[in-house]
């Protein structure tokens, strides 16, 4: 039903609030006036009373018992309905899918509500929406724009009134808009025009039309009045298209307001001058009771299908009954079941009225045309374009294709119906005589490679016999494809696609095992070399398996002959990757890897280079001794000699070759390695190398220091026979923390089993994942034997006990300092026994352990040996001069810490100011001080002086450097007398590598200038300087160009520093830029500076991209800018016009959504009107207790007595004066 709600421009504003149905007031408004501010008790309500709280439960207690509401459901659902002539999408060939599916999907991921649509006998669109309050107003919104044919409308409100339509922010805009699903379009407020403009559905308009009008009503300064008039009166007032109460606004210059039928609203709302207003008032009540006591109703049954033909286009139909009999007719809404129409009005007009109600309902017929399904889409034509031409000329009729029948229905206007079908059907004729279909059978394996890439084969097939294909989708399985169009063409087509089939089934499908590793590498970086392959061999398939799989298996699909050759190509590939991939583990000792490294990494890059390999070296703080190479075989064993010759070289490292069955070297190596990872730890770190399986060697390779290498060899061998003979293994577990209390010092314990057993006891080492498992290997009886000796000391461990001892308290410090390190290795020597010393502070010498039984009693001895130590300790000072403590303490103290750790002893050095001395508690550590040191001077020039440093920790001398002041060439050298000689040549080494750098230095200082234009020095520099980068790195020289703010220096002097074969070159390579950028030629562009952000894009990607693409450079004006729209293009002349064509393009764009934007954004933050700029009074409250008199202050509070919440006379006890009182946050009541 179209809307009644109809205001003029010239009336009145309402105000909504205040009034109070059935009532009719009238309320005069002034701006100027200020309203009094509200009452303390308003502002804040006292709390209930105690008493009152008990006495009268039920009561309420003022306004602090507002009662809670429940809490409503967070998910609400709607039904929104979309008539026939409203929908967008009508010709589809299918329900449910296409573009229309398309959208549902969207605003579903975009908005989170949950669609279902249904389609009504009428043909209507129902939406059901399901969501959260938020989520199902913009789906709302969403449909209406997308899916429901858009309208627009305007309305005239005071200009002064636009920004209460927009709301704090644009909010209350923004809301109104999802409310209504419209979208309202509001003049700028530079703009002098006051329509406001509404696009969206008919219903929405109204809606949308109505609320700002209530806006702007409530904004207006004038009376209000409003009435209340039952729903079904409001068509007798509003009159036949709104002219009765159109002519009462004319005449009494009143704006009058009525409900729209789709707004459940009844008063009617009246807005002028109150002598106006009453007339309109007057009139309008008039006519409302006449019609009351004239009309009378009759209800009869129209069939809902027929409601649309009564209501008729935008309710022009019911319009036109109202203007000819004065009856108004009532349509049941379209989501309700009932099809009960109502008609009021005048007993002798209702006979007419019912009369036209019928001939409406019965104006439209439905029809149907025979024809095969399958030439439906072509009768309907590509994007509805034939089907289009016949609704074009009969818009009133309705025409429905379903799906899988061979009929069309057709439904409108009898004369229009009949002209429509004979039409279809003499299309319908035409297209049977032409066209034909033919339907074949092939594999739905071959369908994809049918359908080629992207749909290539499929699309070059249709294009060129004009034929529609239609192919099952993949789900379906079905072997069956229709092919549809004229009869030759689909005989061509048919032939084409057998004959690729057949192709298809005589192709060979190859399996290539390709290691998994190698993949990624076949396929290259961005799947570069995978599609180089492809190039190649362009009728082969190549599929990769999915990384998830773990396969090897590559497949290749195509001609034989073709995939033989790609795949003798990938093997070939493969082999090389394979040749290049091999890789050998080279233990070295941890101490050489530094030598092996190399000064700055020299050694190292040497090797790589030289021998063509990766080398991989452990991290510093990694336990791993294994250097990894990779490379060819025979790269690879040429770097692994060049390493550990270096390690030969450093020190005695023996090498022993040791023959071993190699059926044994499983045995021997252990699970993960642990059983020859144990021998080799036993063996003070030797390196056992055992030749690669399945070489046939039998040659195990031993390398370390010669007395460890052969210990490892016996019992190497000594395990081999083992093994040989017969070999017997067992398992038992222990917690971690026994271990070491099992293997017991220095391996005392478990040494003593091996040796009464001969039993081989392998513990677990730290990478290992089980923790617990000790392995014992050996013979039957010797291994039965180690483990009940092991079991025993097991089951005593876990027997936890606690036991007490007696420590001086003066030697408690001892086990405590330093984070109780002591403490911590007694724990992990005697199996995490728990030692407890007394508090600091108290005096108790009782010291409290617990843990299992021997290891509290091994503690227990150990904590007594500390002490008996700690007693026995004597001290021993020794006079040193103080200019040698540097020298005795070494760089950053080494060597005075290597004697601490060598003699067991505690060394003190006096502070600077003290007296020379020092104190030493072991004659050892005293006799291995340093003593002989000796001083010698050397001539050095001061540029060698930062050097010296570097000579400190190889030669071990002191060299002292004269001041800058003193100009001396003299330094010092201290240290031993024969470290001397070796410093002092060194020096002198350095003296004359800093002489050739010095002349080296003053050759690369030449100079050259080159004059070059300044506009030309961008370009030069390049982007984030990659052209003058380029040019400094490949000639080795400095560029330096002019700074722009030293109005002194030539602008177009560009200086080059280097040796002067390198500047020349430098200078030629500039020159050819320049004359590169002189053939470009450069143009201004005016372009609107509010879409330079979008032309330019995220990070400059935007500009990037089309710079990129023309092949010219595009600069912005700056901030400040004379001219901020003037953009410059620079480039070759074909490539600047096509760039300019481009950038001009994108501003038509992107200036139509700027200027849209801007429209919104003018309202965001309304302009500060001098009023506002007035210090704010803050929130003002009327009859507070401090503002009362001395007889009217409120019990228990004086200007003395603490506020509330603590003040008292502090901060917020007394308020400043001349200042209005605010709310802390905290709600406060008296009583």
């Amino acid at each position: 039903m179209s809307s009644v709600a109809v205001l003029t421009q010239e009336s009145f504003a309402e105000h909504r609030s205040g009034l109070v149905p059935q009532q009719i007031k009238v309320a005069t408004l002034n701006s100027e006036e200020e309203s009094d501010p509200p009452t303390y008790k308003d502002a804040f309500p006292p709390l209930p009373e105690k008493a009152a709280c008990l006495d009268s439960a039920q009561e309420p207690a003022g306004a602090w018992s507002t009662k809670i509401r429940p809490i409503k459901a967070s998910v609400i659902t709607q039904v929104f309905h979309v008539p026939l002539e409203e929908r967008k999408y009508k010709d589809m060939n299918q329900f449910g899918e296409g573009e229309q599916a398309k959208i549902c999907l969207e605003i579903m991921q975009r908005t989170g509500a949950h669609l279902e649509l249904s389609l009504a006998k009428d043909q209507g669109l129902s939406i059901m929406v399901s969501g959260k309050l938020d989520a199902v107003m913009k789906a709302r919104k969403d449909i209406v724009a997308r899916l429901q044919t858009q309208a627009s409308a305007t309305v005239a409100i005071p200009k002064e009134h636009h920004r209460f339509v927009i709301g704090k922010n644009g909010e209350k805009l923004q809301d109104l808009e999802l409310k209504t699903a419209t979208k309202i379009q509001i003049p700028r407020p530079d703009d002098p025009s006051n329509q406001i403009k509404i696009t969206g559905t008919k219903e929405g308009i109204e809606k949308a039309r109505h609320e700002v009008l209530l806006i702007s009503a409530e904004q207006d300064k004038r009376a209000v009045e409003r009435l209340e008039v039952e729903k079904a009166f409001h068509p007798f007032i509003a009159g036949p298209y709104n002219r009765l109460v159109g002519e009462i606004m004319q005449e009494t210059g009143t704006r009058i307001n009525i409900p729209p039928p789709s707004v459940s609203r009844t008063e009617i709302v009246f807005t002028g001058e109150k002598e106006q207003l009453a007339q309109a008032v007057a009139r309008i009540k008039k006519i409302y009771e006449e019609k009351k006591k004239k009309t009378t109703t009759i209800a009869v049954e129209v069939k809902k299908s027929q409601h649309k033909y009564v209501i008729g286009p935008k309710g022009n139909s019911l319009q036109e009954i109202l203007e000819r009999t004065g009856v108004s007719v009532e349509i049941p809404p379209s989501d309700s079941a009932s099809e009960t129409v109502i008609l009021r009005g005048e007993p002798e007009k209702l006979g007419q009225a019912l009369t036209e109600v019928y001939a409406k309902a019965n104006s439209f017929t439905v029809s149907s045309v025979s024809a095969p399904s399958w030439l439906h889409r072509f009768i309907i034509g590509k994007k509805g374009q034939n089907l289009a031409k016949i609704t074009q000329q009969m818009p009133k009729v309705h025409i429905e294709f379903t799906e899988g029948e061979d009929r069309i229905t057709l439904e409108g206007p009898t004369e229009d119906v009949s002209v429509a079908q004979e039409q279809i059907e003499s299309m319908v004729k035409d297209l049977v005589n032409r066209m034909d279909y033919v339907e074949i059978s092939i594999d739905h394996r071959f369908h994809r490679h049918l359908i080629g890439k992207s749909g290539a084969n499929i699309n070059r097939i249709k294009d060129q016999y004009k034929v529609s294909v239609r192919i099952p989708p993949d789900s379906e399985k079905s072997n069956l494809i229709r092919i549809e169009g004229d009869p030759q063409g689909v005989q061509q087509a048919k032939r084409e696609l057998l004959e690729l089939a057949s192709r298809m089934e005589n192709e060979r499908t190859k399996d290539l095992i390709i290691e998994q590793r190698f993949h990624r590498t076949i396929i290259g970086q961005k799947g570069e070399r995978i599609r180089e392959i492809r190039d190649k061999f362009p009728e082969v398939i190549i599929n990769f398996p999915d990384p998830a799989q773990k396969s090897d298996i590559v497949q290749l699909r195509g001609p034989k002959n073709e995939v033989e050759k790609c795949t003798k190509y990938m093997q070939k590939m493969v082999a090389d990757l394979v040749e290049n991939s091999y890789s050998i583990s080279v233990p070295i000792f941890k101490q050489f890897h530094k030598n092996i490294i190399g000064k700055g990494g020299a050694n190292i890059k040497k090797i790589r280079e030289e021998s063509n390999t990766k080398i991989d070296l452990p991290a510093e703080n990694s336990n791993s001794e294994t250097i990894i190479i990779t490379g060819k075989r025979a790269n690879c064993e040429a770097a692994r000699s060049r390493i550990l010759s270096i390690q030969k070289d450093l020190a005695n490292i023996a090498e022993v070759e040791v023959s071993i069955p190699a059926k044994l070297h499983n045995s021997l190596i252990g699970t993960k390695g642990r059983l020859i990872r144990a021998i080799m730890e036993e063996c003070g770190g030797v390196h056992i190398h055992f030749p690669v399986e399945g070489s046939g060697s039998d040659t195990v390779v031993i390398r370390g220091p010669s007395s460890d290498v052969e210990k490892a060899r016996k019992q190497l061998l000594h395990l081999a026979e083992e093994k040989q003979t017969k070999s017997f293994t067992v398992d038992i577990r222990a917690k971690p923390e026994y271990h070491k209390f099992l293997i017991g010092k220095g391996g005392g314990k478990i040494r003593k089993v091996r040796d009464s057993t001969g039993a081989r006891i392998i513990f677990p080492a730290a990478e290992d994942k089980d923790q617990d498992l000790i392995t014992i290997i050996g013979k039957e009886d010797a291994v039965r034997e180690a483990q009940r000796e092991l079991e025993a000391l097991i089951q005593n461990l876990d027997n936890v006990v606690e036991d007490s001892m007696l420590v001086d308290p003066k030697h408690h410090r001892h086990f405590v300092i330093r984070r109780g390190q002591v403490l911590r290795e007694i724990a992990e020597e005697y199996g995490g026994v728990m030692v407890s010393f007394p508090r600091s502070g108290t005096q108790s010498d009782k010291v409290t352990l617990k843990g299992a039984k021997d290891c509290v009693e091994a503690a227990k001895k150990r904590i007594q040996e500390i002490i008996e130590d700690l007693e026995a300790q004597v001290t021993v000072e020794c006079a040193i001069p103080q200019r040698f403590h540097r020298s005795v303490m070494g760089p950053k103290g080494s060597r005075i810490q290597q004697i601490t750790r060598d003699h067991n002893v505690q060394i003190k050095f006096p502070d600077r100011e003290e007296n020379p001395g020092g104190s030493c508690r072991c004659h050892t550590g005293w006799r291995a001080l340093p003593w002989r040191l000796c001083p010698a001077p050397c001539s050095v020039t001061p540029a060698a002086w930062p050097q010296t440093s570097s000579l400190l920790p190889t030669v071990q001398v002191n060299i002292h450097v004269p001041a800058p002041e003193r100009q001396s060439d003299v330094i010092a050298i201290t240290g031993l007398a024969a470290n001397l000689d070796r410093a002092k040549a060194g020096l002198l080494e350095r003296v004359k590598e800093l002489q050739a750098e010095q002349e080296d230095r003053a050759l690369r200082s030449f100079k050259l200038s080159v004059t070059v234009d300044p506009k030309y020095h961008p370009k030069i520099i390049g982007r984030k300087g990659a052209v003058i980068t380029q040019i400094r790195l490949e000639h080795d020289v400095n560029i330096q160009f002019p700074d722009k703010d030293d109005g002194s220096q030539p602008q177009d002097q560009i200086t080059i520093t280097g040796y002067e074969k390198n500047t020349e070159a430098a200078r030629n390579a500039i020159l050819k830029i320049v004359g590169e950028l002189e053939q470009m030629v450069s143009e201004d562009v005016p372009l609107d500076h509010r879409v330079h952000a979008r032309i330019i894009g995220a990070r400059g990607k935007a500009i990037r991209k089309i710079m990129d693409e023309f092949k010219v450079d595009i600069r912005f004006p700056q901030t400040g800018a004379p001219d901020p729209n003037c953009v410059t293009v620079t480039g070759l002349p074909e490539n600047v016009e096509e760039a300019i064509d481009h950038i001009l393009n994108l501003e038509e764009e992107y200036l139509a959504d700027v200027v849209d934007s801007e429209a919104l954004q003018g309202y965001l933050k309304p302009p500060v009107h001098e009023e506002s700029k007035a210090p704010s009074k803050g929130f003002v409250v009327r009859d507070a207790p401090w503002t009362a008199s001395s007889s009217e202050k409120v019990s228990g509070l004086s200007p003395s007595a603490p506020w509330p919440w603590g003040g008292g006379q502090g901060a917020m006890g007394r308020r400043p004066a001349g200042r209005p009182w605010r709310p802390c946050g905290c709600r406060w009541a008296p009583g």
